[in-house]
């Protein structure tokens, strides 16, 4: 997805940190609040440990603490704020996710009471290299991008994009990680709407909470992606510009790289429906479809019942 060149954005949600001493390094930014216990959601071990990557894979639970991570918390960081152009969003990772960010922002802001959300707050973003603390554990570079409901946080080694393309055969492209962002931010919506915490998100298999729930989280990030051109900047530039079939395509190939039936072959397994926690690569393409033509009313992944999931 284009971002017009003369647009300029800034969010205060999204943070680069870099490891040092001191605390934010730029506009007087404070780290997370509402330090806690919680699972991440959105994790995914790249190479470390077979069965751990199963289970979180690219936007599941977060296991970095069996993979050697630690409780978080303990870092000293450096975080730097910075604001970009459209001309560097469509160059830079970074000021990619940043754009993708305000855009988020502005369509939740509109969008969340349509699903029952009325007291809507934005997450943060965490931009990394290697690796950085957070409520949930260490985030590091042997796993994907997740959410961390203690801090209302996402977490993302923008490595992460091109081990997709290179060792899991998606297409890539700027669209398709601006998806991954939109996934993690449906993952918030989840939490602030009560979903992550009614206790039948966890159970396993083709039809289980776990399943709905990452297809849940893909249909809200579809239903983003259909506006995400409406958004503007501060000087009511537009944004971006739509997304062409080319880059519905190659995100679709991400949704698609990322099925629990994919990855499973990948690794050299048979597929085992029963140890299911994302949905297959056909699941995950359909509902971040029915999103993009449905907006985020058409994503109650919940009450559909079993044979049409």
């Amino acid at each position: 997805m284009t971002f017009n060149d003369n647009s300029r954005f800034d969010s205060s949600n999204v943070r680069r940190r870099r490891s040092g001493s001191g605390s934010s390094s730029g506009g007087g930014r404070g780290g997370p609040g509402g330090l806690g216990k919680g699972g991440a959601i959105g994790g995914g071990g790249i190479v470390l440990v077979i069965v751990a990557f199963l289970i979180s894979q690219f936007m599941g639970v977060d296991l970095t603490g069996l993979v050697g991570g630690s409780s978080g918390g303990s870092g000293n960081y450096a975080e730097e704020d910075f604001e970009c152009t459209g001309e560097e969003a469509n160059a830079s990772i970074d000021c990619r996710i940043e754009g993708a960010a305000v855009s988020l922002e502005q369509y939740w802001a509109e969008s969340a009471s349509e699903i029952g959300i009325n007291d809507y707050v934005n997450p943060t973003i965490y931009l990394y290299e290697g690796q950085t603390d957070s409520a949930c554990g260490t985030a590091s570079n042997a796993v994907g991008p997740f959410y961390c409901p203690a801090d209302q946080s996402i977490y993302i080694d923008t490595d992460f994009f091109q081990i997709l393309v290179d060792q899991y055969g998606a297409e890539g492209g700027p669209l398709a990680e601006m998806y991954v962002v939109a996934h993690e931010w449906g993952h918030h919506i989840q939490h602030i709407g009560g979903i992550l915490s009614s206790g039948n998100t966890r159970d396993e298999g083709p039809t289980g909470g776990a399943v709905r729930t990452e297809l849940q989280a893909d249909c809200f990030a579809g239903a983003w992606m259909q506006n995400a051109s409406q958004s503007t900047d501060a000087a009511r530039n537009q944004l971006m510009k739509e997304p062409t079939q080319a880059e519905l395509e190659t995100t679709i190939s991400a949704a698609q790289s990322i099925g629990d039936d994919h990855l499973q072959e990948q690794a050299g397994m048979e597929v085992q429906p029963e140890s299911f926690t994302h949905g297959t690569s056909e699941q995950r393409t359909e509902w971040l479809m029915r999103g993009y033509e449905g907006g985020a009313g058409a994503c109650n992944t919940f009450t559909v019942p079993d044979s049409e999931l």
